[in-house]
């Protein structure tokens, strides 16, 4: 059979080696041909193509990004999308598709199973927000490079005794923030799933600097003031209906400055997270899911996930993957607090 492979929404370290591991092991034992989608779902449905052999993805697998390339195209918004999609899929005799993504990405091969196409889902995103699995690859890489960005900053900033704001990815869940704070040694952590008080966190500031200690900040990017909203980049909406967010660390840092008089400077770390060699936990993750991907194409498995479920790799319904988004619970950010000051 001839199966269908496509990268979408945001970048993320490990997307390679998924390629490599469905080319490989599709080839090599199922005799499968596999073809690569350009630009994430924009691929199928205006028959982007790169045709993906054992040569193409030899060395491909501690490169970041992706050699497919993607997008946010959400081809539910495409006047005969789907149509387009089914006839790309006979035009080329595709007969199944692997879809890598996050929650926007999976939502659309949702959609289409019950659309009557045959999508495997294989979970990727840095901000480890996915259902229906323990973790994402990508995510691993993230606090890596996030962890080690705090790490230098807090020699900076004890050598001028400034406050650093460390702003991180993280939408609506904060796994990024917590886990690189946590590693970092961070101050305080700031995520979407709990709103903070600016009173509490210049507090916790001052104390730092009356024992002659430089705050870390970290704070991610969807995190709410108490009686604010959203810090907006632009109003700007993708075709998923997300906002672009940013600059809720350029303003923390702003409002540092001014209620306590001590100097702070903010650090948004944006798609250096994303991008770079991927840790080598992402590239194993990102390899299982691979071979379990292309054994569900072979299986006639369609309309599921693979998934991490402790230290095994399982299938669940797309469904139940995109149901609902995976948070932080708040009592991790109680537990943090011990640490604080």
């Amino acid at each position: 059979m001839r199966v269908g492979v496509l990268t979408g929404g945001g970048d993320c370290p490990g997307l390679n080696a998924v390629l490599r591991a469905v080319t490989r092991k599709g080839i090599s034992v199922y005799e499968h041909e596999i073809l690569g989608f350009r630009s994430g779902w924009l691929g199928p449905v205006e028959g982007l193509t790169m045709p993906l052999g054992l040569d193409r993805v030899e060395e491909i697998l501690n490169r970041g990004g992706t050699i497919l390339g993607s997008s946010r195209t959400n081809p539910y918004k495409i006047d005969d999308g789907i149509a387009r999609i089914k006839a790309t899929m006979r035009e080329h005799g595709v007969d199944a598709l692997v879809a890598i993504g996050g929650e926007d990405t999976l939502g659309v091969a949702d959609r289409l199973t019950h659309d009557g196409v045959p999508v495997v889902g294989v979970p990727k995103t840095i901000d480890n927000d996915l259902g229906a699995t323990d973790y994402t690859f990508g995510f691993d890489t993230a606090v890596h490079i996030a962890t080690e960005a705090i790490d230098r900053l807090r020699t900076t900033a004890e050598s001028h005794h400034r406050a650093l704001v460390v702003e991180v990815m993280g939408r609506h869940a904060g796994w990024i923030a917590l886990h690189s704070g946590l590693a970092g040694g961070a101050n305080v952590i700031l995520g979407p799933e709990k709103r903070f008080s600016v009173e509490r966190v210049c507090e916790w500031v001052e104390r730092r600097f009356e024992r002659q200690y430089a705050p870390i900040i970290v704070v991610a990017e969807g995190a709410v003031p108490e009686g604010g909203g959203e810090v907006l980049l632009t109003g700007e909406k993708d075709a998923f209906g997300h906002v672009r967010l940013g600059g809720v660390g350029t303003w923390l840092a702003e409002e540092i400055a001014q209620r306590t008089g001590k100097e702070s400077r903010a650090v948004v770390l944006g798609h250096t997270q994303r991008g770079g060699t991927p840790t080598a936990y992402d590239r194993v993750l990102a390899t299982r899911f691979g071979l379990h991907a292309i054994d569900a194409v072979s299986d006639g498995d369609y309309g599921r996930m693979v998934a991490l479920r402790g230290t095994d790799i399982v299938r669940v319904p797309l469904s139940e993957a995109t149901a609902e988004l995976k948070t932080v619970p708040l009592e991790r950010y109680t537990e943090a607090e011990v640490l604080f000051g």
